[in-house]
């Protein structure tokens, strides 16, 4: 006979309960390497043991967990509690780490998190040594964010309070973090007016704290940020994860920058930079990281190579000397073809290029169309850049530069 009553489906709150209770956490234990395919037979051999709801509790969490890993990695994740909007907005543990680290650098030591979900930015200021308030209105996913500071053992660092944020007295506070929710029932919130809480509620809780950090969609307008406002985008081995606004002492008003990670590679201005000269192709071509991009330093990595971009409108960089940095990819330039798909074909026929790697930026084409069309055999490799060079529809064929 169990040793608990049976979950109530309907009911989150009772269904994360029985999920820790020892019974769901054997459960969990076991399921841990469960295969999602053959989840109905996994599901009907447990409830023959387990209570049905319990099994499906558990399940979904497993399920949750798996993709977790990819943000929190297999050590945390199979530890930790998740909602599926928690695994969503989630901050990847590596940029709550970066984020922490800015904090910790500079002597804070405790911080109200705003919004905290389920948890993982406390989790990073809790590891660095940060005393956390963690706020979310929502029961259930402070619940979760309670469980995952004491699975981790964080409890003495974290406290979790559900609340409206709107509420919070962040006066006792070193700093303050806000992650407004950037989701609706619709999907993605482009909007920063439209998240919850608005971006100008975010900034005005920032502007009164003596340091502050506001995680924002990375394509947040540039007009949309405040002059007060010391503006970070993070890339993560070269994707683009988060914009970060910074406030208060040890953080430049106005100042641009693009940290990229694992790295920690940065770049930045104090401002808007010039723009830079347009030139022919050179020997080489530099794909800029898309946090550079983001934070409209590109003239950054012009300047740094002595080069020039390909188009004024496209954020290509060319040089006629090598260039190496975390913050570009590097290829040199073979071939430069107006845009023709037979004159294309033909030269990687006489390449004998069998693998093709197609890049695009002011282009309509798609890579696999492309691909398809070209009917690729050989031994070699090779990488094709649809562009503008000049204003001109141009083809630039490849290789990516070994690095030192």
């Amino acid at each position: 006979m169990n040793a608990i009553p049976p979950a109530d489906p309907a009911d989150p709150l009772a269904a994360f309960a029985a999920l820790r209770t020892p019974e769901g956490a054997a459960l969990l234990d076991e399921l841990r390497d469960h295969d999602p395919a053959r989840e109905l037979a996994t599901a009907t051999r447990l409830r023959r043991t387990h209570p049905a709801a319990l099994v499906s509790a558990a399940l979904g969490q497993a399920r949750l967990r798996q993709r977790a890993v990819a943000k929190f990695g297999a050590e945390d994740a199979y530890r930790m509690f998740f909602t599926p909007n928690g695994v969503e907005q989630a901050t990847r543990t590596s940029v709550a780490v970066h984020r922490a680290g800015r904090f910790a650098e500079l002597g804070v030591r405790s911080v109200a998190d705003l919004c905290c979900g389920i948890g993982g930015d406390a989790i990073a200021l809790a590891r660095a040594g940060i005393s956390v308030l963690a706020v979310d209105r929502d029961p259930l996913t402070a619940r979760v964010a309670r469980a995952n500071a004491e699975a981790l053992g964080l409890q003495d660092l974290v406290e979790v309070r559900c609340a409206d944020v709107t509420e919070i007295d962040t006066a006792p506070y070193e700093a303050v973090f806000v992650d407004p929710a950037r989701r609706g029932g619709r999907g993605r919130i482009f909007d920063p007016e439209a998240y919850s809480p608005p971006l100008s509620w975010a900034t005005g809780a920032a502007l009164k704290a003596p340091r502050a950090a506001l995680k924002i969609a990375p394509g947040v307008p540039h007009e949309a940020i405040g002059p007060q406002a010391e503006a970070e985008w993070i890339s993560d081995g070269g994707d683009v994860k988060e914009a970060v606004l910074w406030f208060g002492e040890g953080f430049t008003p106005g100042a641009f920058r693009a940290t990229l990670l694992p790295s920690r590679t940065t770049l930045a201005s104090d401002g808007p930079l010039p723009a830079p000269p347009v030139g022919p192709v050179g020997r080489y071509l530099y794909e800029p990281d898309g946090a550079v991009i983001r934070a409209h330093l590109v003239a950054r990595i012009v300047e740094e190579c002595d080069g020039r971009l390909v188009d004024e409108t496209i954020a290509y960089v060319t040089s006629d000397v090598p260039y190496e940095s975390d913050a570009v990819a590097a290829y040199e330039i073979t071939d430069q073809l107006p845009f023709n798909m037979k004159k294309l074909k033909a030269l990687l026929r006489e390449r004998q290029v069998g693998v093709l790697t197609v890049k695009k930026r002011g282009s309509a084409v798609e890579p696999e169309e492309l691909r398809r069309k070209m009917k690729l055999q050989g031994p070699h490799a090779a990488t094709v850049f649809l562009t503008r060079v000049a204003g001109a529809p141009t083809m630039l064929v490849g290789q990516p530069v070994k690095r030192a």
